[in-house]
Parts: C-alpha cells; structure tokens; sequence
C-alpha cells in the first residue's frame, strides 16, 4: 500500500522508475523464488504453473484539494490531470498523474496525499516567474543578436529544460562564429514572490583556427597547389587578415566542390572526394582537415560533334566554331561556356528556350571524352510583355528607354543583353542586375522580367586631401542622379582650400521632352589663388583669378554606340596680383613676379564651342568589366570674347573581365592646345598634368616649370653658392601646351569577407607627360661680381655665377643712391654726393653716396621640365565601401620622373551616398 507519493521536476523519471519495479517486485519475485527451492527436474516433466498475479487496489476519489498555489488556480492545476472526484484511482493514475503535472513545466515540485482514503490532496510548488534575463561576458556577439535565438524572456516561468535549450541555442550561434570553446554556464538568483533572475555567464574563448589541413590520396598535384583552390585557410601569418582560417562547416563542403571543379578542368573526370573529416583538437582551438581523395586518369577531348533539331542550324559549322578541340585535354568549364555560347548563338536567331544537353562518351581505355552537343527542337519565340517591378521612385519610362526590345518584337540575346547592360549603367539600382527570361502565355513566346532593387542614388562626397602644395583640402558635393525618379541629374559643389574656392550648380535632363537628346547646364563661380612654393616650404600665393560663367552641353545618340556632343562655354576671367607684393611704381615687376605672371594679368571674357564624338560600349559606365570608350573632341575658343585658341582632346578606356573577379583595363588620354593669334596661349588656359590623375605626382607637380633659387655666401670671398635645398625653391608650375597619360591597371578579386566590406584593390602603372611651351624669359640680370684678381666675372663651385644684387632705379632708368652720412643718412637719393631735399632741386651736401641696391634678394632662375620624355609611376590603390562612405587610398611610386617634377607618395578621399 502506498500512503503518499512525492515527485520533483528532476526526480519524475526516478520516482515512475521506483513505482514500476516495485509493482513488478510482486510478479517476478515468488516465481525466483519458487525456481530457486525446486530442484531441477528432468526435461521431459511439465514445469510448475505461474505465481498468482496480485490484483490492483482500486480505490474511489472523495474529493480533491489543491495547496500551495500562488499564480495558478487550483481549477487549471486539476485540469493537468485526469482525476475527478467520484472516479476510481489505483497507484498507476495516481503515478500519470504527476507526471502530467511536471510535464506542464508549470510546478518545481509535487505531493499527492491521502491515497489511502481518497481525500486527495495536491500540495504543489510552482516554478518561479523570471524577472530578467542577463548575460555577461559576451563582447563578440551583442544582446540584441542572442535575444532573437533564446525562448526565455522575462515574466514567463521558469523551467530547467527551457534553460538548458537557450544554452544549446547560445553556444550554436557561438559555433557559427568559429567559437567552438565556447561555454555557457547558467545561474539562478532568487527573489521575492516566487521570482528569479536568470544569468547566462558566458566564456566566448577564441575563434578556432584551422591549424592544419591534409590531402590524402594526390599525386599529380600538391598539397599547396590543391590548399590555393580552397576558400578555408591555413591560419599562418600569410593569412593572418582573411576571415577563412576558422572553421566553417559549409566551407568545407564548398571546398570539396572547389577541388571537384579543379580536377574537372584539369581533365581528372573520374575524380572523387572520398571522405572529408573535421577534428577538432583537445583544447578546442584549432581544427585539423583531412582530406581523401581519389584522382583517377587524364582525359583528352574525342571527337566533339553537335546534333541540332532547329532547322536554321548548320550542325558541322557549328561544331567547327566551338572552342573545344579534339585532342585537347578534357576540360568542364571549357564544356559549360560551349553549352552558353550555343544558347546565346539560338537566342540570336530569335529561339530563348533552346534546350543544349551534352551527351559525354567515356572511353576509358583510350581515356577520351566524347561529347555531342544536343540541341533539342525549339520555336521561334517573340517578347510577349516586358514587366518592370521594385521601382518604388523610378518611372517605368526611365527603364523602359533603355530596353533594345520591346513587346511584339522577335527575341534576340544580344539585344536583351544590352539592354541589360544599358539599365545597369544608369546605376540607380542593384549591382549585377540580369533581365529575368520565363514562358509566356504560349510555347513561342517569352516574358521579360526586369525586377529592379533601388539603392541610394544621392551622392554625399566629402574629400578631403593633403598636399605639400595646398595642405589641407576639403571637397564637398551633393548630387541626385535620379531626381524626382525621372533619371534627371541635379547637383550642387563647393571646394574650398587655402588657395582656392568655387561653387557649381548643374542640372542635366538625359531625354529632352521624351526625345533621345540629352541636355546640361551649368553655372559656376571659381575663385583660384595660384601658389608657388617659397622659402623654408611655404607657400606663395602668385595669381589670383576670379572665373564666373555657364557651360550648356548637348548630346544626340547617332547610333546604339556612337554619340555626338556639343557645348557652349562663356565665362569671364579676372587674373590680378598682389601689388605690395608684386608691383613697382604701379607695374607689374618681371623680377618679383615673374615675366609669365606679369603676361597673365588682366580680364578677359572666353567665348567657347565645343564638339565630341563618342564611341561606348561599356557593360557599365559606373565599373566597367568589360567593352570600350573612346572620346574625341575639339573645342574653339575665338566666337566673340577675348582669348583665341583651338583645343583638341582624345580619351579611350578598353576593359576586360578576366574571370575570377579580375578585371584587366587600359586607359588614355591626350590633349594639345593652339593660339590662334600668334600669342602665347595664357598660364590659365594651358593643361597641367599631377594629382589626382597622376599618381605618384603631385598637384600639378608634373610639367614646365620655373625654379627661383636663392644664393647663400658673400661673392667677394668666394663663399656665395646656390641654395638647393627643395625647401628653399621658389617653384612655379607653368602648365602645357600638349600632355598624354596612360595607365594600365588590374583589378584584384579578395575573399568573400573582403567582398562584403567592399574591398576593392588594384595595382596599376602610368606614363605620362606635360610639355611644349615657349621657354619664358628668365630673370637672372643682376651684376656679375668682377673678381678683382683676374679682372673675369666669377663663378661658384657648382658652376653657377657669382651675382651682386640689383642696382636700383628710377621709373624713368636714373641711377639712385644711398645717403651714407649726416642728418638724410639711409636716404634714396638720384644725388652721388649730398641729398636733395625735393624733386627737382639741387643736391645739398657732401656725403659720398652709395650706389643704391634693389631690395630683391640676388636669385637665380632656372626653365626646367618642359620635355616629352615619359615619367612612370607604379601603385597599388584600394577602394573602401567604408561605413563613412567610399574611401580611396593610393600608394604610389614615381619610378621615372625628370628634373623639376614634385612627386607624392600617398593619397586619399572619401565620400557617402544617401
């Protein structure tokens, strides 16, 4: 007889497990017993009859009690169960029932008293209620990230299971990091009323490492080789900035496929993994990968034939044009590009659901792969409807004018394929963007689905840059490529450093009243304090030039390719200089300014028309990977205004997508500039060649140019010598006449971690130059020193003249002095002895006077850079979809450079879209 039945939510299983074996105690036990007392008997004797089974004790429920309940009422505790007063129980309904009731995950603990006589009594303990869930020690992965994978929230009950669920859950999310040291413990904290806080302590321990990874099994190629074609990495200094040197388990299924593939195109078709194994070491840090493999014989390609069931194809021409040859070895993307070209070659002829099945012959006994192309029996197929879906702010129109077919048209692959490349240089939706091909409404026709993903197309860019010349720069624009959703460009730009500041407005409409011409204006207001270098490094304004205008471009599609473009231009120049600075008597002084910048001053108003002609085929403008883009313009600058010249200029870009993310481009540009009235074309007219086009150069550190060096030393000792300290030169930059850069630059493909950040790395090489001006007219006129020894002029050690500094004059060329003596001492007078008190009257006096000197230190001038010859500069650039915007670093070195360049090794911008 059982008087009392107590359980716990940890002891439930126990407790039934107690129950059963003591009930069936009373079965098994007397037969043991009977079996032990009873000597054995011979075979053939019947056996003894079975014990009596006891029969349950059935007794009646009288009533029913809970206790103990806080939360729960006693109605809901009862409704767990199936007793009911009146009903029979036997110790088996008594056991289910607390069963039933721990199940619940409602109660801790429960009693069931009164067995004997049936007044029934549930004296239970409820599960605390949580009041909060806190987690400690997890820095790699944030709360918000744990919160949505756990069940446990507070003011739900408390239950171990459910704690032991959320850990599970905890340390998986930590595993999927790489985590696999990870450890949880849970601790419990009890409150007031029935209520506890709920700690997950969390140890995250290190990402685990890749320590090792072995092949099994190779012996054509090695281990090294075979590791290169895997995404998982070896963690080894080498690799110490990839993300893939931490175990992944679906990583190491794509890598099988990666050795798979490898094999494949290698001619290996029998190869096989045969097992691939993971083994995490004792202290959970590190991985070791194995690999068994199995390599199997080389196959060459056997003879390639192509079976087509469309009329329209000549199947032994066709076979003859695939790029699969006989004897070739045996190669799986050679065969996956045959079956593209052939379908692009059916969509050309207007068949989109071509089916192309390669049927392979293995003969492994000459080791040849026979493959037949083929291609099943298809209808022409015409576009039934194009649908444009996800444009949210762009107009279908904008789309629309971009596709090459419309609905009604005959299929044709390379049409949808520009089409494709046409939205996608708008660059208002998502990268990648492929036009959808699906079964229309009947076996011959096709719908074409364009299922657009709208990104930002408003442009932030703040650059900021520093330069030996400028220092500090700060660029700043905002633009809107798709204004208003119509495909309009509107922006707005301001530039602003020590020496320069402008503001530009411009607008641009790509379809002119829904007709194919495009049309821009811009308005423009640039304030430009041309700079020198001077003494001790700094820097020299020289010229100021103030230019207020518009320009109006226009451009009309003559072909899919070909563009005509045209412009206007009108501005209004101001150059002056700085009189305290650069004057004398009310003129420009060639020995304090410059005889170029003397040439400069003035205003002049530019009246310019300008034609190009452009050639595009681009698959994208905003990042090309493959096509071409050549641009030839001229511009003449002569219809009214002041200034006549004529302008030529030549742009191309030749790109190419060499598979795996590489992209390989060639780019160029060229440019001379002709008076047109026999002057010299102005300083600010004249192209400069440096930063940012030039890498490895800077701010039009590349070109003609004039160098002012001073002279330290007395002559009369023979201690005077040219300064040539870079920081002492006085350097102005005179721009040319004629330029040409080229660059050659690949595109490096990074991991898919570094792919997500939006690291994009090239290297690249450039050659370019600046040139053809006429050589200025240098100022080095001041007095040789007379050595009075041999009566010659003397010269210095480096070869240069020895000088004496400037005899000062008068506007009209007399000679002035210097009062040496008495009250006017250190006086300019046109007096050699004595001083006149006023213009004009008699010298008073009788001071000997000094021959007066211009207070122009004594310099030296030299033209240099002017020269064709090539300058080369090699680096390597990265650009950064950084989380302050797209970022570009460049390192660049000048390997050739010529006398007088200004060379800069690092450089920088950035800027953000909204």
């Amino acid at each position: 007889m059982v008087t009392a039945i107590k359980a716990s939510n940890l002891g439930a299983r126990a407790t039934a497990t107690l129950l059963a074996g003591t009930i069936l105690s009373g079965v098994v036990a007397p037969a043991e017993a009977q079996t032990a007392a009873t000597p054995a008997a011979p075979a053939a004797q019947p056996q003894a009859a079975p014990a009596p089974v006891t029969p349950a004790v059935v007794r009646t429920i009288k009533s029913l009690r809970v206790e103990g309940s806080q939360r729960i009422e006693p109605e809901t505790v009862l409704s767990y169960t199936r007793l009911r007063v009146g009903d029979n129980y036997t110790n088996e309904t008594i056991d289910q029932a607390i069963k039933d009731l721990l199940a619940s995950e409602l109660l801790a603990d429960v009693q069931i008293e009164g067995v004997e006589s049936g007044n029934l009594v549930l004296r239970i303990r409820e599960n605390p209620v949580i009041n909060r869930v806190v987690f400690e020690g997890n820095k790699r992965l944030k709360q918000d990230k744990i919160d949505k994978e756990i069940k446990l929230r507070p003011r739900q009950i408390f239950t171990r299971t459910a704690v032991r669920a959320d850990i599970a859950r905890i340390i998986e999310l930590y595993r999927r990091q790489g985590r696999f040291a990870a450890r949880v413990e849970p601790k419990m904290v009890s409150l007031d009323q029935n209520r506890v806080d709920v700690i997950f302590e969390i140890h995250e321990g290190a990402k685990s490492k890749v320590r090792q990874i072995n092949i099994i099994g190779n012996e054509v190629f090695s281990d090294k080789k075979l590791r290169g074609q895997m995404a998982t990495k070896v963690a080894s200094l080498s690799h110490f900035l990839s993300s893939n040197t931490s175990y992944d388990q679906d990583r190491l299924a794509y890598d099988q496929q990666k050795l798979r593939q490898y094999y494949l195109t290698e001619g290996y078709a029998d190869f096989r993994v045969i097992s691939a194994v993971a083994e995490l070491t004792p202290d959970k840090k590190d991985f070791i990968i194995t690999y068994v493999v199995e390599e199997g014989p080389r196959y060459k390609f056997g003879p390639v034939t192509v079976d087509s069931a469309i009329r329209d194809f000549d199947d032994k021409k066709l076979a003859s044009a695939l790029p699969i040859k006989e004897g070739q070895w045996y190669n799986a993307k050679t065969v996956e590009d045959t079956i593209e070209q052939l379908s692009e070659t059916a969509g050309l002829f207007g068949y989109a659901f071509a089916d192309v099945r390669p049927d392979y012959q293995r003969n492994k006994d000459a080791l040849t792969m026979s493959i037949n192309f083929h291609i099943g029996e298809a209808n022409r197929t015409y576009v039934e409807r194009v649908e444009i879906t996800g444009n949210r702010q762009t107009q279908d129109k904008v789309i629309r004018r971009e596709l090459r077919v419309a609905e009604g048209d005959a299929f044709n692959t390379f049409l949808v394929k520009r089409s494709q490349d046409r939205i996608n240089s708008l660059g208002y939706f998502q990268d990648k963007f492929e036009i959808e091909r699906k079964e229309g409404s009947a076996p011959d026709r096709i719908v074409l689905g364009a299922n657009v993903e709208e990104k930002p197309n408003g442009e932030l860019t703040l650059s900021a840059g520093f330069s030996s010349l400028e220092r500090f720069i700060l660029q700043a624009s905002i633009r809107q490529r798709n204004f208003r959703g119509m495909g309009q460009t509107a922006s707005i730009s301001a530039d602003y450093s020590s020496y320069s500041k402008s503001v530009e407005l411009g607008f641009t409409e790509p379809y002119l009243f829904d007709s194919n011409i495009a049309l821009g204006a811009t308005i423009f207001r640039r304030d430009y304090n041309s700079f020198s270098y001077g003494l001790n490094n700094s820097r020299n304004t020289t010229y100021q030039q103030v230019s207020t205008g518009f320009q109006l471009v226009a451009g009309l599609p003559l072909t899919e390719y070909w563009t005509l473009s045209a412009r206007y231009y009108l501005a209004k120049d101001n150059v002056t200089l700085d009189e305290s600075q650069f004057y004398t008597d009310g003129k420009c002084d060639p020995f304090r300014a410059g005889r170029y910048y003397c040439e400069a001053v003035g205003n002049r108003l530019t009246s310019l028309v300008g034609l190009s002609v452009i050639y595009d085929s681009l698959n994208s403008r905003l990042r090309p990977t493959r096509g071409h883009r050549v641009s030839m313009g001229v511009d003449v600058a002569g219809l009214g205004g002041d200034v006549r010249y004529v302008r030529g200029r030549f742009d191309g870009a030749k790109y190419w997508g060499l598979g795996s993310g590489f992209v390989f481009s060639v780019t160029g540009e060229g440019g001379v500039i002709k008076s047109l009235d026999g002057s010299e074309v102005r300083i600010t007219d004249r192209f400069y060649l440096g930063e940012p086009q030039f890498r490895g150069f800077d701010i039009r550190g590349v070109g003609p140019r004039v160098q002012r060096y001073q002279y330290s030393g007395d002559p009369a000792t023979g201690t005077q010598a040219l300064i040539t300290d870079r920081d002492q030169i006085i350097d102005d930059a005179l721009g040319g006449k004629a330029y040409y850069l080229t660059k050659a630059e690949l595109e490096l493909p990074l991991g898919s971690g570094a792919a997500e950040l939006g690291l994009r790395p090239s290297v690249y090489v450039q050659m370019g130059s600046l040139f053809s001006i006429r050589q200025p007219q240098t100022n080095n006129y001041f007095p040789a020193y007379i050595d009075p020894a041999t009566g010659l002029p003397g010269v210095n050690k480096d070869g240069s003249p020895s000088l004496l500094p400037r005899p000062l004059n008068d506007s009209a060329g007399n000679a002035l002095y210097t009062v040496t003596s008495g009250t006017y001492a250190g006086y300019v007078t046109p007096c050699t002895i004595g001083y006149a008190p006023a213009i004009g009257q008699a010298c008073v006096g009788t001071s000997v006077n000094s021959r007066a000197l211009n207070s122009t230190a004594v310099f030296y001038e030299q033209y240099r850079g002017s020269t064709a010859s090539p300058r080369i500069s090699v680096g390597i650039g990265v650009n950064w979809n950084s989380p302050f915007g797209p970022l570009r670093i460049d390192l660049a070195k000048a390997l050739v450079s010529q006398p007088g360049d200004d060379k800069k090794l690092i450089t920088f911008n950035v800027g953000t879209q909204f």
